[in-house]
């Protein structure tokens, strides 16, 4: 079947879907339903430059899936965006949802623009007419934007204030990531690395070696992996390897982490911090180091790498950072895969692979001994009596969408409430 989805990383997701499909013994009829998108839109996003020229870009937005509830994901500006790229992104928002129990369905959007070579105006101009052509595709019930690569607070200020205009009232909730004095959330800014670092702590742990003796390199100095960076560094972690997607800086002493994020945060990037430090950055991922965070972009680490590396703890920040062909290396490293973390065996070493990628909520999921009908079937299946409590009683029109509920609930879906596992914290030995 030809199709408009197309592409590495679209392939990727699909390679990763039809595993598992195989895995839970999915009927092939009700594959296709379950991985296309429901929606995917192309717009134009014409714009007048500084220099009196316009300019017209290309924009996208999916929307995977509205079966539970409304829609979310994040907005890309980068260069090498494609309709592939963003389908595939929003396959794993939906996929991440349905993992944590959220009743949200998975989005992603972008622009295909190299906004370092935009100006302030130009940006600005760039983010209000990509939701002035969104706006009849989103909404609060419908379709929550986010920040993403090359977009920010202030993307998301724009985006909010455009789609505010149009409705004749103040939405704030047509954004997430927003700025605090918007209506935003205080630490949204900070919480994703500093959950990868959170865990990394608790896999530091599992596996007795203290934080004031490891080591740690980062690929990835956005949002998440400069967050993460500044908490693994209070907490003793020597950072000996940083990149971003300007320059690479490696230093087996140790690097000095605020210094650089002050630094980014002036010049918009690590370009020109150091050049004693300046590193290979196709060589840092395989240095030697207990702490190994991607935070970057897809398919960083393919089957060579994944055989060459030389870490403790592999910690996924990144959407997708490993492929198909790397899982399969990754996989035939292990000894056990225990859940979130994922314990692999490398050498007379441990080797542990955690993250918020999807690839490894995924793998975290199938087990050896396993059967179609244990917890990985049930995760992406109601549980038994949920229509009788009340979780997915909605009625659903042929297309997956939830039919209009009267006033309250009229053009969008419901929210269902949260599923709560019964999952307890272990209780640690001498507490």
């Amino acid at each position: 079947m030809s199709s408009i989805y197309t592409g590495p990383v679209f392939e990727m997701a699909r390679d990763q879907f039809h595993s598992v499909a195989d895995f839970l013994e999915i009927p092939e009829g009700q594959r296709d339903r379950l991985l296309y998108p429901k929606r995917a839109i192309t717009i134009s996003v014409p714009i007048n430059m500084d220099n009196g020229e316009m300019a017209v870009f290309q924009g996208y937005r999916v929307q995977h899936h509205l079966t539970l509830g409304p829609t979310k994901g994040g907005t890309r500006f980068a260069p090498n965006v494609d309709i592939g790229e963003v389908s595939a992104l929003a396959i794993w928002m939906s996929w991440k949802c349905a993992l944590a129990g959220l009743p949200y369905g998975g989005a992603k959007g972008g622009v295909t623009v190299d906004v370092h070579k935009l100006s302030r105006r130009e940006l600005e101009s760039l983010s209000r007419r990509y939701m002035q052509e969104m706006i009849p595709f989103v909404g609060p019930h419908v379709d929550v934007m986010a920040p993403d690569m090359g977009t920010n607070e202030q993307v998301m200020a724009w985006f909010m204030d455009t789609y505010s205009m149009y409705q004749g009232r103040t939405v704030n909730e047509i954004v997430t990531g927003k700025p605090v004095s918007s209506g935003g959330t205080e630490g949204r800014r900070e919480a994703t690395g500093l959950g990868v670092a959170h865990l990394i702590f608790r896999s530091l742990e599992r596996l007795q070696l203290p934080s004031a003796n490891a080591t740690a390199i980062i690929q990835g100095f956005g949002n998440v992996g400069s967050f993460a960076a500044i908490e693994l560094a209070r907490q003793g972690v020597k950072i000996i390897g940083v990149s971003d997607h300007t320059a690479c800086y490696f230093d087996r002493r140790g690097l000095d982490v605020n210094a650089m994020v002050e630094y980014a945060a002036r010049n918009g990037a690590l370009k020109g911090f150091s050049s004693e430090l300046s590193f290979d950055p196709s060589q840092l991922l395989v240095q030697q180091c207990d702490i190994l965070v991607p935070a970057a972009i897809e398919r960083v680490i393919d089957a060579e790498v994944a055989a060459k590396l030389d870490c403790r703890i592999l910690a996924e920040a990144a959407n997708g950072p490993t492929t198909p062909e790397a899982d399969e290396v990754l996989n035939q490293r292990r000894n056990e895969i225990f859940g979130h973390p994922v314990q692999f065996r490398r050498r007379d070493r441990q080797l542990f692979r955690m993250g918020a990628g999807p690839a490894a909520a995924l793998l975290a999921s199938r087990r050896s001994d396993r059967t179609p009908q244990g917890p990985a079937r049930q995760c992406l299946q109601p549980r038994h009596g949920a229509r009788r409590e009340g979780r997915h009683s909605a009625p659903h029109g042929r297309d997956g969408d939830r039919r209009r509920q009267g006033r309250q609930g009229e053009g969008h879906a419901r929210p269902l409430p949260l599923r709560t596992s019964n999952w307890q914290r272990p209780v640690r030995q001498g507490a």
